[in-house]
């Protein structure tokens, strides 16, 4: 089975990695946790929306089930 990310999924990923990368390059612990904690929220927003626009995806591929 192939797995393809979602566009929303890449931007909410993107959006992770820059939230990692500055807190990364905090010298405050404690903002630094707070943007730590922030990307882990974004991360698993990711993965929603592409399991969300996966199932909608296939949803939209399957064949009507009204009769023609």
């Amino acid at each position: 089975m192939t797995f393809q990310i979602s566009q929303r999924a890449k931007e909410y990923l993107k959006t992770a990695e820059t939230l990692l990368h500055a807190a990364r390059t905090m010298t405050d612990r404690a903002i630094a946790r707070q943007l730590e904690t922030l990307a882990d929220d974004y991360q698993r927003r990711a993965e929603k929306a592409s399991h969300v626009d996966a199932a909608k995806a296939l949803a939209r591929s399957a064949p009507s089930a009204e009769p023609e």
